[in-house]
């Protein structure tokens, strides 16, 4: 069934395109009812409207917060055209249809967004007519066009000109105002989840619009798509900007985002080589072109096709050395116009420019999927005021040198998947043994990847030791210092096993699981 809308109700915030839109809605002979802004706008561009109190019969009131919400409005919406006694009713009222309803919603979105936003001023930016207009109209969308997306205009048009909008059309813009409605009304639970403090609601949802499309998933036969949180704008993927390069895989993605959680942890220049969301190469050093040389060294072999990350902007003397071998992304601050150059010869490569990077992290949760459910946490974002304070059980307490690679390696461990061993000293790592079944294969696997010598490095646990067995590998290799949460019942054994050999241990008392 085709439909040629007679009457259209248009009220919007956001205005681009309506007034084109609503001329050729003129044009084919629609009348026009609006309201507010929208209705300023529409008359300043020549078009005849019928303002919304001459149509209700009633003023807008109490500040514009009652408007639409009337029984013209909403019967001439949601009357079913082909039930007599709804027919009936109408004529009884004096009422008419309504079958086009053009409307967005007012800028919540927005609004909380502004630096020093007042909360009066946010509660007024909630809107209550809108929403239930676009609600009323796509419930009626036999007989009612909802349109809520602006890119939708020319698609109406058309559909118009070739004998009105199919059934089908109507049930997909239905389909977008209850996602429309739905998107909105979860960012304002949200925003007071957030002003109040409630971590966990007893209902969860997540606003997510649609970033983009994704050529697959994580394997070519998944389909896959990237949606971003609109109330969350710490520097990250989801906010990051590409400069260059092919579009993004599922897999980039996410190990974009590995990348850019490792850099965050540093103050100083670092960078982080990421292959399969593991850094299979991670350093500090005076300047990120250094750093990269000292992370590339960890695993160099690992390093081809992998994902870098800086924290710092990308000269140069850095993109002269990233040129040189294949990478599928750069993740930085920022890019020198020099190094721009350098690395557009480089057509394929990714670049993603994350923005300053200011030290803010974001209180969001972190979700995991199971089938037919959700996990919610905390993210990890724990970090040590002074490492110096922490339990040393052991006999040897670490010297200078070894706290600092200590705290070092353990920021890095972080980020590996469990069970995670880091071999590592004071601005580098030197070997990564990553998501492996048992812990002391976690540390033989760290130690056969290393590209130096392990003698006088560190060792970073992100869980306890089960057994004495990693201990005895590490001080065959040469380990001085272990860091690791402790915790273990065989604790006594393992610090038995370390002042055996010599070797310093710091219990953090925090572990860092990454399943």
């Amino acid at each position: 069934m085709t439909l040629t809308p007679k009457t259209a109700l248009i009220s919007v915030s956001d205005k681009t395109g309506v007034a084109d839109f609503a001329a050729k809605l003129a044009e084919r002979g629609v009348k026009i009812i609006s309201t507010g802004g929208t209705a300023k706008l529409l008359r300043e561009s020549g078009i005849d409207i019928v303002e919304i109190g001459d149509f209700t019969g009633f003023p807008e009131m109490l500040d514009g917060r009652v408007k639409t919400l009337h029984p013209r409005v909403h019967g001439g919406i949601l009357n079913i055209r082909d039930n007599e006694e709804h027919r009936a009713t109408m004529k009884e009222h004096g009422m008419d249809d309504i079958d086009m309803v053009v409307v967005n919603l007012y800028p919540f979105e927005k609004t909380v967004e502004k630096e020093g936003v007042e909360l009066d001023e946010v509660i007024e930016n909630i809107d209550i007519g809108g929403p239930s207009m676009v609600r009323s109209a796509a419930k009626n969308h036999k007989f009612v066009n909802i349109v809520v997306d602006t890119a939708d205009y020319e698609r109406v048009i058309a559909e118009m000109d070739n004998g009105g909008t199919t059934l089908e059309t109507r049930r997909d813009l239905a389909r977008k105002a209850y996602s429309h409605t739905a998107l909105y009304d979860s960012i304002i639970a949200n925003y007071f989840n957030r002003l109040l403090d409630v971590k966990f609601p007893e209902e969860f949802t997540l606003p997510a619009r649609k970033k983009q499309s994704m050529r697959y998933g994580e394997n070519p036969h998944q389909d896959s798509a990237f949606y971003t949180h609109p109330l969350i704008k710490e520097a990250g993927v989801s906010t990051g900007e590409q400069l260059q390069g092919k579009e993004l895989s599922f897999n980039n993605i996410v190990d974009i985002n590995a990348a850019a959680e490792i850099i965050k942890e540093f103050a100083e220049p670092a960078v982080t080589i990421i292959k399969h969301t593991n850094p299979c190469g991670t350093a500090v050093a005076e300047d990120v072109s250094t750093a990269y040389d000292l992370a590339f060294e960890c695993d160099p072999v690992s390093a081809f096709g992998g994902i870098v990350g800086v924290n710092r902007e990308v000269g140069a003397d850095l993109a002269e050395k990233l040129a040189k071998i294949f990478l599928e992304v750069v993740v930085a601050p920022s890019f020198s116009a020099e190094a721009k150059e350098i690395l557009s010869a480089k057509k394929n490569l990714r670049l993603i420019e994350l923005g300053e990077l200011d030290g803010y992290r974001d209180p969001e949760l972190e979700m995991k999927k199971v089938t037919g459910g959700i996990l919610l946490q905390d993210r990890d974002l724990h970090v040590f005021e002074d490492i110096m304070e922490l339990n040393v059980p052991t006999k040897r307490k670490p010297t200078e040198s070894e706290y600092k690679s200590l705290a070092f390696a353990w920021k890095v461990a972080k980020h590996v998947k469990s069970n995670a061993i880091i071999y590592a000293n004071e601005n580098q790592s030197i070997g990564v043994g990553a998501g492996q079944m048992s812990r002391v294969d976690s540390s033989k696997i760290a130690a056969s990847k290393a590209q130096k010598p392990l003698k006088g490095t560190v060792m970073a646990s992100d869980a306890f030791f089960p057994f004495r067995d990693s201990v005895d590998e590490a001080a065959a290799n040469g380990i001085t210092a272990i860091i690791s949460p402790g915790g273990s019942i065989r604790d006594e054994e393992v610090i038995e096993a370390a002042d055996e050999h010599g070797i310093a241990m710091v219990f953090t008392g925090i572990r860092h699981f990454k399943h």
